[in-house]
């Protein structure tokens, strides 16, 4: 082992996929590719695999937070993200607890699963909008989220622009709309940094079907380059970089859609 001082430490603080593709198991692995310490709060449990997703079991909001105060005040992290939550007491506990937070947040809203499962309920959105959002460093929803979170359809570069600026002004330090969903022949994701404008991060887009975990691996990737020191903008970029090639070069498990290759 190295030295504590000189190993860099990322928090996950998600849900549980027993097929590995997704939440924690796909930020730990992530974690690890990528050179940081990986630890993990388990905020909800699923039971799925790559075909679909069959039950959501929400754990009791105070084991969140004593998972939470026990890995920080013994290893504390030098970024953490946070994924699904599932209801509103969740929510808002995470969002008390990361007042304290020293280190960046990065928060990815995670409603719904890769197969349509609700993964937080209609009053818990409202709650993280309020309380929850104003804790990120950075904020990174998808088409869906975003258009959900703004309130208005997010369906193009213009809305995206649009919505990036609509969340930053309800708190989120920066912002990272995902366009994985466009219609187009490129992947573009549009980073809002209100004190440097806007940016782009384009990849040409790969005909699969095998993208489960995506929205997953892409935050823990920016969490683990922004444990390692990484200024935001580079950090996604090295992110972008390797969930592409995560994307392009995935094994091809399972008769659904399938997971990630996170050696990439």
């Amino acid at each position: 082992m190295t030295p504590r001082s000189t190993t860099r430490i990322a928090l996950s603080i998600a849900g549980s996929d027993p097929s590995g593709g997704a939440g924690i198991q796909a930020d730990l692995k992530t974690f690890h590719r990528l050179g940081v310490y990986g630890e993990a709060v388990v905020t909800l449990i699923t039971v799925q695999n790559t075909v679909g997703v069959t039950r959501v079991d929400v754990m009791a909001h105070d084991l969140i937070l004593e998972q939470i105060h026990a890995v920080c005040c013994d290893i504390p992290p030098h970024a953490a993200k946070i994924g699904a939550l599932g209801n509103r007491t969740v929510v808002e506990a995470v969002a008390a607890a990361a007042q304290s937070f020293t280190f960046p947040l990065v928060i990815d809203p995670v409603m719904i699963s890769k197969h349509g499962a609700p993964l937080m309920n209609e009053e818990a959105q409202r709650v993280a909008s309020a309380c929850l959002i104003p804790r990120a460093f950075l904020l990174t929803p998808n088409l869906e989220e975003a258009t959900v979170l703004a309130g208005f359809p997010v369906t193009n570069i213009a809305s995206m622009r649009k919505a990036a600026e609509k969340l930053a002004s309800l708190g989120a330090k920066n912002v990272l709309i995902k366009g994985g969903h466009l219609d187009a022949d490129e992947a573009v994701d549009v980073l809002f940094e209100p004190e440097h404008g806007f940016h782009l991060f384009s990849a040409p887009r790969i005909a699969t079907q095998h993208t489960h975990g995506t929205g997953c691996t892409y935050s823990a990737a920016i969490t683990a380059e922004l444990a390692k020191g990484s200024a935001l903008r580079d950090a996604v970029g090295k992110a972008k970089e390797f969930i592409t090639e995560a994307i392009r070069t995935a094994p091809r498990l399972g008769s659904g859609r399938g997971p990630l290759n996170h050696h990439a």
